[in-house]
């Protein structure tokens, strides 16, 4: 038991570098392309490049991770964030473009492989303490909602050109994340002690457990990425200041992870259905929310809102996931969720750059409403077969 907890303590403080990272390119990542793009529709290809990453690569990574182990596949990841680190502060320097979405996709390519410390979480956790370890564990972020906001505020103009120095503090992210890695001994897989063929990939995901944990989990995610992908330009196109903008994604990566202390334990106490239902419930809220006004209060109430839906469906989802494959079934159907959700989730983040461009904030709400109704439909059509 001491162990497992002292692996769930550093994969959160893993999560935590991760989130991190990613926070402080959702604050900056379509300010920066919109200062370097030609055409301003193409504000959010940066973050783009970065989900299209995350896609990309989320498959590979967890065959990878089946064939060198999940230290080996972190290291991997952290390396590869390094490298795109790198790269997108020279395209800053360089004012390219090109350059800036390159590293943006290898920075997502180490958020890929860190998609997996929750899994990797759910197999160092006994049964009883599963759905709280990956609670814990995404519960790190809580950190990248405070510490990525405030250092691309004292950052952003640190250095000239504007952001070079916000990309540079991602190698000291990265570095630490090497560094508590190494620390890590999760255990070898199980999937070869399994004596249970695994079955097709087809079969899996035809189980209905399995289709709603991933349809949940990608419109919840892919809803979240829409909105808050939009949030800093919408903010800008409003006339508030860059301030008040990292402070409404403060508030919503604090409601994105806070959440996740007592997450798991809300559903030992009530099921994971209903605690998924509460998340599409308050998807919902923050539409409603978002389209009755546009100060900066509006923006962080939808926000905090959007936040703390996602968790409750995220997490849920990757919980109810865990039920659905066998141990020997387990790379497979972990990354073809992985791959879907940040599928759906690529095209959310281009789409929203050039509809709230061409569209405005009020239209990529109503868009989102039919999404999140979808996966309330899904979930009361999963209730209705397992009664």
């Amino acid at each position: 038991m001491v162990g497992e907890k002292r692996n769930v303590f550093l994969l959160a403080c893993c999560q935590a570098l991760l989130l991190t990272n990613a926070v402080t390119l959702i604050a900056i990542g379509a300010l920066a392309g919109f200062a370097l793009a030609e055409n301003k529709v193409f504000a959010t290809i940066p973050n783009t490049a970065y989900v299209i990453g995350v896609a990309a690569t989320t498959f590979p990574a967890s065959l990878f991770m089946k064939r060198v182990g999940r230290r080996n596949g972190f290291l991997t990841g952290i390396a590869a964030g390094l490298m795109g680190a790198c790269i997108a502060a020279f395209g800053i320097h360089s004012q390219s473009f090109v350059l800036l979405c390159l590293g943006h996709f290898l920075l997502g390519a180490y958020n890929a492989f860190g998609q997996y410390y929750r899994f990797a979480a759910a197999d160092v956790a006994s049964p009883g303490f599963r759905a709280n370890a990956i609670s814990l564990v995404l519960a790190g972020g809580l950190v990248g909602g405070f510490v990525g906001p405030e250092v691309s505020k004292l950052t952003i103009d640190l250095a000239q050109p504007k952001f070079l120095a916000s990309y540079l503090s991602l190698l000291f992210y990265g570095i630490a994340a090497m560094a508590i890695v190494s620390l890590l001994q999760v255990p070898a897989s199980k999937e070869s002690a399994s004596h249970e063929p695994a079955r097709p990939l087809g079969e899996i995901a035809r189980q209905p457990r399995f289709a709603v944990a991933v349809i949940v989990g990608a419109i919840g995610y892919a809803v979240m990425n829409f909105l808050m992908t939009a949030t800093p330009l919408a903010m800008q196109f409003c006339g508030h200041p860059y301030s008040a903008a990292a402070g409404v994604i403060t508030a919503h990566v604090i409601a994105m992870f806070a959440p996740s202390f007592f997450t798991g334990t809300l559903i030992k106490r009530f099921g994971v259905v209903p605690v998924m239902a509460a998340g599409v419930v308050t998807q919902v809220a923050c539409v409603a929310v978002a389209l009755a006004g546009d100060s900066i209060m509006n923006f962080w109430w939808a926000l905090a809102l959007l936040g703390l839906g996602w968790n409750f469906m995220y997490v849920g989802g990757t919980t109810l996931l865990t039920e659905a494959y066998r141990p020997s079934e387990k790379a497979k159907a972990q990354g073809l969720n992985e791959i879907t959700v940040f599928a759906v989730q690529a095209v959310s983040a281009f789409s929203s750059g050039f509809l709230v461009n061409a569209a405005g904030w009020a239209v990529l709400n109503y868009i989102a409403l039919p999404l999140i109704l979808a996966a309330g439909a899904s979930l009361a059509w999963l209730r209705a077969r397992t009664r």
